[in-house]
């Protein structure tokens, strides 16, 4: 069974996460993703021409309720249990940076 992920795509994307995998995580993840995508395959092998496209397996209805305007929450309770702050507004972790072009 031909591999259809690489280690190279397997590395490129768990860089693009921020994730660091180990030797054996970027095999073992290779493998599973092959694995995933041959499943896929065989599945494209099924004859489908008089099933109906779903959106979801089971019959939905959404249940609407009337819009209404209310009192806001406020800053001071939005940010209270905020890890960190910078004033009026929550300050998280920097995630570009130069290279990225952004």
């Amino acid at each position: 069974m031909p591999e259809r992920i690489d280690r190279e795509q397997v590395t490129k994307v768990a860089k693009l996460s921020r994730l660091e995998l180990s030797e054996a995580e970027v095999a073992e993840f290779t493998g599973q993703l092959s694995a995933i995508l041959d499943y896929v395959e065989k599945m494209n092998e099924l004859d489908t021409t008089d099933i109906e496209p779903l959106a979801h397996c089971l019959p939905l209805s959404n249940v609407f309720r009337e819009d209404s305007v209310k009192e806001s929450l406020g800053t001071e309770k939005a940010l209270a249990n905020a890890p960190q702050r910078d004033g009026p507004f929550f300050k998280v972790p920097k995630i570009l940076d130069e290279s990225f072009g952004a």
